[in-house]
């Protein structure tokens, strides 16, 4: 059973934030997240951090100002993710209102993988549109070591913005904007894909203002880029810090304004989302699966076509059609998720009886749908509290991994130690601390099983196994509101930042099953005599009389009224004996 604590947070903070005039739950909360000065709050545009700050993005904006000046063709080599389109997203508009001469393309991941393979530079070299002067990628680059030189070779430049891991080498293109490089100082090592290439484009508009280029007209307004900064900072799960909360922030603040562009609008809509509520649930849970469920299923170029057209019928009609890959990506998740967990006892004693211990779980079978493992491995994940590979099926005679991890296990380093231990066995991987890929030959994988829990029994300890559930400890009568709801609505949570949860013993007043999944429930706290409403989403066996309770707050409408309910994420059974 997972272990219940109540986040740590500075005394000193606390009084600093309560003095400064927060009430007492807010500065505990903001407190137990690092905050320790009111000024870390503040999310105006004016507190981001300069773009100059970032290695070589002065370079690639020099080089972006030429090329758009000689008229050079310009290709964006974007990711199949959320980050990756929004990237080029946000690329293929800036670079458009710079006057460029731009396309993109988008690899197919069934086909060609992830990233700039020189299967990808032919294709770009032989395009329709004629072979590029330049490639940019957007959220790859960064380990394409053979896929720049193959551009190289054709003579076509290549200009990196990354954010991942880079490997022991290089690429050897014209220009590489990364925070997580070496030798590059930026404060903020957490931006996503899209966020490096937002502050590649505040240095293109910085140079091409030096060059008078906007004399003749309005200088573009990059503020209208940062709903799609937001939504792919959100759906990447990247680590809100300061910086990355501004971006959120100000991302969040257009679109419930009505000014998002006509992608997001939709999308919103499609799912019946008022956009003046919108919240970073909405991005992460709503409108980034859905974006996500084109480069699983099908092809990105849906995704990025819906977040590029100004036309909203079009919008409108792309984003029903990504409405429904992601309904179909839910059965097939829901379907592999069952086998997945038919199979783990059997996978759990083999593992046990080949290394003595489980400390991770990796799973393959040709049913898998490649475009779909990555989730699965997060469900079993966070079902087991253990690291998770899965694997379904590439390239003839390999299988292609993707993993989730716990916090106390770097994911990418891991792979990285396997792949020097045993050379060869990884064909290739990449990735971060809590989210990998990689690829391997299908008659290694079980040889790759074990190398794997090999390395995370030398890694991990047993303490590291159990599943800790940090809250934000009880709340009293007076701070249990509505007005606690909606200030937590307002705000921006995520990854590093994460939204308040409470915890709280309650007995079951009332329950029943509403829209055949879930649970609706009065419940009564212990020390208190006020009833709460609540929810438990995806369960219909009902609760017993008292339960100990990790709940979040939350405003719900409903008939026009709004109330108070609390939306439960944990629960555990209270034996009437041990009170």
């Amino acid at each position: 059973m997972p272990n219940i604590t109540t986040r740590n947070f500075s005394q000193h903070a606390f009084d600093t934030l309560n003095q400064y005039g927060l009430p007492a739950v807010l500065a505990r909360i903001y407190a137990a997240r690092g905050i320790q000065q009111p000024q870390q709050l503040e999310t105006e545009l004016s507190q981001l951090l300069s773009f100059e700050q970032l290695t070589h993005v002065s370079h690639i904006a020099v080089l972006l100002a030429d090329a758009i000046a000689e008229r050079k063709r310009l290709l964006i080599v974007a990711d199949y993710d959320s980050d990756g389109a929004t990237a080029c997203a946000v690329a293929m508009r800036a670079l458009r209102k710079f006057g460029a001469i731009v396309h993109y393309l988008v690899p197919n991941r069934f086909e060609y993988g992830y990233g700039l393979t020189p299967e990808i530079v032919h294709l770009a070299a032989t395009s329709s549109a004629g072979q590029p002067d330049i490639l940019i990628t957007v959220d790859n680059g960064i380990a394409s070591v053979e896929g720049v030189r193959a551009a190289n070779q054709l003579g076509i430049q290549v200009l990196i913005t990354d954010h991942h891991l880079p490997g022991d080498q290089l690429p050897a293109a014209a220009v590489i904007v990364n925070p997580n490089q070496p030798g590059c100082n930026f404060p903020s090592k957490h931006l996503a894909g899209v966020g490096v290439i937002f502050y590649v484009m505040l240095a293109l508009r910085a140079e091409l203002r030096k060059r008078s280029a906007f004399a003749a007209g309005k200088e573009p307004n990059l503020a209208s880029l940062l709903d799609l900064v937001a939504l792919g900072t959100v759906a990447d799960v990247v680590r809100l810090d300061s910086n990355n909360r501004i971006l959120v922030q100000q991302g969040l603040q257009r679109i419930r304004k009505g000014r998002a562009c006509a992608g997001i609008n939709a999308l919103l809509q499609v799912v019946k989302r008022d956009f003046r509520q919108v919240s970073t649930y909405d991005l992460g849970f709503i409108i980034g699966p859905r974006l996500n469920a084109a480069g699983r299923l099908d092809d990105m170029t849906l995704g990025i076509e819906c977040l590029i057209t100004e036309d909203e019928s079009r919008a409108s009609q792309l984003a029903a059609q990504l409405d429904e890959l992601n309904r179909q990506r839910r059965e097939i998740e829901a379907d592999m998720q069952n086998d997945a967990l038919s199979k783990l006892a059997t996978v759990i004693e083999t593992q046990e009886s080949a290394t003595g211990s489980s400390y991770s779980l990796c799973l393959y079978d040709p049913s898998w749908h490649q475009g779909v493992i990555g989730l699965l491995a997060s469900r079993i994940k966070e079902k087991f509290h253990r690291p998770v590979i899965t694997f379904a099926p590439g390239n003839e005679g390999e299988i292609k991994g993707s993993g989730r991890s716990i916090p106390s296990f770097h994911l990418r380093d891991a792979l990285d130690l396997v792949s020097k231990r045993y050379p060869g066995l990884i064909l290739k991987f990449g990735g971060h601390a809590a989210a990998a890929g990689l690829t391997v030959h299908e008659q290694n994988f079980e040889r790759f099983r074990d190398a794997f829990e090999q390395t995370a029994q030398a890694l991990l300890t047993p303490a590291d196994l159990i599943h800790i559930i940090e809250t934000d400890g009880e709340l009293d009568e007076a701070e249990l509101n509505l007005d606690l709801a909606y200030w937590l609505a307002g705000c921006v949570w995520g990854q590093g930042f994460p939204e308040p949860n409470f915890n709280a013993c309650f007995y079951v007043e009332s329950q029943r099953v509403v829209g055949e999944k879930h649970l609706k429930l009065k419940l009564k706290k212990f020390d208190s005599h006020r009833s709460y409403d609540a929810i438990l989403f995806f369960q219909v066996e009902l609760l017993p009389p008292m339960i100990n309770a990790v709940f979040r707050v939350q405003a719900n409408e409903y008939n026009g009224n709004t109330t108070l309910q609390l939306l439960l994420e944990h629960w555990f059974p209270i034996d009437s004996m041990t009170l």
